[in-house]
């Protein structure tokens, strides 16, 4: 995916569903290597005050025709994580909220800025880098339960997107809301797709407009890691070859059940 191999994705999912932290500067703080461990209750649900559990709050979504534009790139790329495959490498145990019982499949890992080659990252904004936490846990519904993530995702992604944060995980939440996910792929299927051409198949089967050319899968030998899908600036659907290219040549894919 255009500069993002394997294990750069294996690394981020890590840092997302380890459920870290980050200090006042914006960067990722803790005791496993230089990822921290901030664990979520058990019931994904968001830590209060004083580590009281309570509802984590979600944002409203704007309606699409009134998302603000970014600007200075072409297009947009919704990444799509599988859960389950993190979570059987890395948490076996289940001892973070990302992997718990709560039967997590797919989860945003990011809404990434892209030109047609390459992309930009760590771009100059006005914004602060630290995402406020208040702001953070509004994501929590759609993605790993992780502050340290959704920082490194603004920093690296977001401030290239031309909008302030508030706007920028608005549109990433509106992406997110544009893709319906069959039964095929959802935690409780009980058949799913055998092949990265079928998982396509199932996603263009349920989203008109969108092509294989327009979706990249992307597997560890032949199991899923995430889903790319290529969208444009107001969120519709479009081709993207560079994104396409890099996508599984596997003959045969794996997706672990959902605990």
């Amino acid at each position: 995916m255009m500069g993002r191999p394997s294990l750069v994705g294996a690394c981020l999912a890590a840092l997302a569903l380890s459920g870290c932290s980050e200090d006042a500067s914006g960067e990722v703080q803790g005791s496993r290597g230089n990822t921290p461990i901030l664990q979520a209750p058990a019931n994904g649900a968001a830590a209060g005050p004083g580590g009281k559990a309570g509802p984590s709050p979600r944002a409203e979504t704007m309606p699409r025709g009134d998302l603000p534009e970014g600007e200075g790139f072409d297009f947009y790329v919704l990444a799509l994580s599988w859960s389950p495959s993190w979570c059987q490498d890395n948490d076996p145990q289940a001892r973070t909220a990302q992997c718990d019982s709560s039967g997590r499949g797919f989860v945003v890992h990011g809404l990434w800025p892209q030109n047609e080659r390459g992309y930009p990252q760590f771009c100059d904004s006005a914004e602060p880098k630290r995402v406020p936490e208040a702001l953070g846990r509004t994501l929590f519904d759609i993605m790993p339960p992780a502050l340290g993530l959704i920082g490194h995702q603004w920093r690296k992604h977001g401030s290239c997107s031309g909008l302030d944060q508030k706007a920028y995980f608005e549109t990433l939440r509106a992406a997110r809301e544009r893709v319906h996910l069959p039964d095929s792929l959802g935690p409780q299927a009980t058949s799913r797709p055998s092949s990265a051409a079928a998982l396509e198949e199932a996603l263009i089967r349920a989203n008109p407009g969108m092509t294989q050319a327009g979706i990249a899968v992307d597997c560890d030998k032949s199991r899923l890691e995430e889903v790319r899908i290529c969208m444009t600036k107001d969120l519709a659907f479009r081709d993207c070859a560079e994104v396409d290219r890099k996508g599984c040549r596997a003959p045969a894919l794996t997706m672990p059940a959902p605990r």
